[in-house]
């Protein structure tokens, strides 16, 4: 009998814990800025270009290597390999008349953020 209650207890601490790391799982997705790069203007949500010079950039945006460290539209951008788990699908153009908005890579990750707040909604889904 004890045998039993300690199997249910195990049991009934392993849902507990799965669920616990799902839900962390979950709620980590929800707040990252997760960017998928297109290989057509079609495809996209947002038609990006790259400047060298910081201070023409709308959005200054961090690269980061580590999905859980992405913030929610504040320029952390974590780049996944698969579409569907995407914020956002970006299409980088050449030509600054026909990006939706202009961004500028900083290494710095204290750096990263929006200079032009009226463009901020362009990210926003």
């Amino acid at each position: 009998m004890e045998l039993l209650i300690c199997f249910l207890n195990f049991e009934l601490d392993m849902r507990f814990g799965v669920l616990f790391i799902l839900m962390l799982f979950i709620s980590t997705s929800l707040f990252a800025q997760l960017v998928y790069k297109t290989k057509g203007k079609s495809e996209a949500d947002v038609i990006v270009f790259v400047s060298k010079w910081k201070n023409e950039a709308d959005l200054l945006v961090y690269k980061t290597t580590w999905k859980n460290e992405a913030d929610k539209n504040d320029g952390i951008w974590y780049f996944t390999d698969w579409k569907n788990e995407a914020d956002n699908k970006v299409y980088f153009t050449e030509w600054k008349n026909e990006a939706d908005i202009i961004i500028y890579y900083t290494e710095w990750k204290n750096e990263a953020g929006w200079k032009n707040d009226n463009l901020k909604k362009t990210m926003e889904k």
